[in-house]
């Protein structure tokens, strides 16, 4: 059985830092690229950050030079170290897994696997 549990958010000023956790099961890390994706409120949700099989990354935009993305395979585990934290980074943040490669993490469309998410609150 397939589970993505994220831990780590939490409530920061902004220039702060958080580091998001996702540990996932039940499914061949060889084969799917994993990454993470935020939804707020009344907004479509956006891809932040992924990672492939063979642990090249790729990010939105707004997460490049502030975030890192990075895996454990062997505790099957995924990261988002978050720093610089911005107001506009508030938002669910979700990790998620696919076959598809990263270019499906990061869009909008639905993952394979997702899990139930994590809230990152960032004030001014």
């Amino acid at each position: 059985q397939v589970h993505l549990v994220e831990s780590g958010g939490g409530s920061v000023q902004a220039g702060g830092s958080l580091r998001l956790s996702c540990a996932a099961e039940g499914f061949p890390h060889s084969t799917y690229s994993m990454g993470w994706f935020r939804q707020a409120p009344g907004k479509e949700r956006k891809g932040v950050a992924a990672i492939d099989r063979d642990g090249r990354t790729s990010y939105a935009d707004s997460a490049k030079g502030r975030f890192t993305i990075s895996k454990d395979n062997a505790k099957n585990s995924l990261y988002l170290q978050m720093n610089s934290l911005k107001p506009e980074d508030t938002g669910m943040y979700y990790c998620a897994a696919d076959f598809r490669g990263m270019g499906w993490v990061l869009s909008p469309e639905p993952k394979y696997y997702e899990g139930q998410g994590t809230q990152v609150t960032v004030y001014s």
